[in-house]
């Protein structure tokens, strides 16, 4: 069976995503196939688990992300204030990047490609895998391991118009410019700015 992205936890409240533009029902938003669940902030911060299709039921970690096996058919998507429509991708951290790559792999994931870069002035590799809708980008030192659980540490989403968005949150986002993926532009929002605790980035569809 296929794993995909049914739902990310959130440390944060609702009312921070409502005044970023996000179109939020009760603790839920949904983003094109995928719900994200608003859990407030004693849950602690940032993004604190994810909910999985396609993965044995019983499962409470990801290699350390604490993980549950779904069965829900995949979200409707809503329509936001901030010109979002759907996830590009969500960045997982790993601390030993062999390992969670072999716990992906074992879940029948397959590794789409790997690519070296810099993050903070620091040599690191990524690793693209498809669930869904949603990419999910690996990433950590190419050259050594450490212990200690991976953790999911920001997303990045599609925007319709992001000349557009940038209108609308002003001096919360960052300067455009073009993203690593040939054709698009990139931006991150100033997510503190709106009392949230998720790095966020916003790209060109």
């Amino acid at each position: 069976m296929t794993v995909t992205v049914d739902e990310l936890l959130v440390a944060d409240a609702p009312e921070a995503w409502s005044v970023a533009g996000f179109t939020v029902d009760g603790d839920l938003c949904r983003v094109g196939t995928v719900r994200i669940r608003l859990v407030g902030r004693e849950r602690g911060l940032g993004l604190v688990g994810w909910s999985l299709r396609g993965v044995p039921e019983g499962t409470a970690d990801l290699d350390g992300v604490p993980t549950t096996a779904s069965s829900h058919p995949p979200s409707v998507a809503e329509e936001h204030a901030n010109g979002v429509t759907q996830i590009d991708h969500v960045v997982l951290l790993s601390p030993d990047l062999p390992r969670t790559v072999a716990v992906l792999e074992g879940l029948g994931v397959r590794a789409r490609r790997e690519r070296d870069g810099e993050l903070g002035g620091t040599a690191i590799r990524q690793v693209f895998f498809r669930l869904g809708e949603v990419i999910l980008e690996v990433i950590g030192a190419p050259d050594s391991a450490a212990t200690g659980p991976a953790s999911l540490w920001g997303v990045t989403y599609v925007v319709a118009d992001l000349d557009a968005t940038v209108e609308l949150l002003g001096k919360s986002t960052s300067r455009v410019k073009d993203a690593v993926q040939p054709g698009r532009r990139i931006t991150t929002l100033r997510h503190r700015d709106f009392d949230m605790s998720v790095r966020t980035a916003l790209i060109t569809p």
